[in-house]
């Protein structure tokens, strides 16, 4: 990876590390080191620990900024803040999918723009820039990003995930609980893909794909929400 490479990240997070290397391996994709056996280290230990960081940190930010709201909106507005998409995003806007360091297998399926991809990417840079700067140099280069993103789910009341609207409305409306199955899954183990359905009885309401059996079934039961007519004719 490029010095310039690095440089731009490190501009666009308003942070200069004192070990470029951390964030080198954050970007580092197990497709690389796996077809680069004298460069063996890649990004999911760092992926790990940036996980924890950031559950943390956004949920002390949604304490403090949110003080009327209980436990119950306060995790499902978490979960939505460091969800997959949510986090690609961000990865997107840092620039993190054109610097990834992946093998030529993931790089010709397209893995610059997968959406797990650049989340764990994401999570790595978060797990890197704590091991380099400690807690207090993380979340001010996140924060304003963050309350951007909680003030618009709130306008939309997109905390409130797909399968509970779903399930509410499935039981108020047709006194049916919905019913998730996964159909498929495919990929490598390091970039799976689920494809799940939603059922009310015996018919499929909803589909959906993920990187996880959760986001599957999270976008099958969006995938309903969507279509909620053919359901009430």
């Amino acid at each position: 990876m490029s010095t310039q490479v690095l440089q731009e990240i490190q501009s666009r997070l308003r942070y200069r590390f004192r070990e470029a290397e951390l964030l080198q391996l954050a970007l580092t994709h197990p497709s690389y080191a796996h077809e680069h056996p004298e460069d063996a280290s890649h990004n999911q230990r760092l992926e790990f620990l940036g996980d924890a960081v950031l559950d943390f940190l956004v949920a002390a930010w949604l304490y403090r900024h949110y003080p009327d709201f209980p436990e119950g909106p306060l995790t499902r507005l978490r979960a939505t803040l460091v969800c997959t998409d949510t986090l690609a995003s961000l990865a997107v806007e840092l620039g993190l999918g054109n610097a990834l360091r992946l093998g030529r297998g993931e790089e010709e399926s397209g893995g610059r723009h997968r959406p797990a991809n650049l989340c764990d990417a994401l999570e790595a840079v978060v797990g890197a820039l704590y091991l380099d700067g400690g807690l207090d140099e993380v979340w001010p280069h996140f924060e304003t990003w963050f309350a951007t993103e909680a003030a618009a789910i709130l306008q939309t009341h997109a905390y409130v995930d797909a399968k509970s609207r779903f399930q509410e409305w499935a039981q108020a409306e047709l006194i049916i609980t919905p019913v998730y199955q996964i159909v498929d899954e495919s990929g490598p183990d390091h970039a799976k893909t689920f494809t799940a359905q939603v059922l009310l009885g015996e018919d499929i309401a909803g589909e959906g794909h993920g990187s996880s059996k959760r986001a599957a079934e999270q976008d099958a039961a969006q995938d309903a929400l969507t279509h909620l007519a053919r359901f009430t004719r």
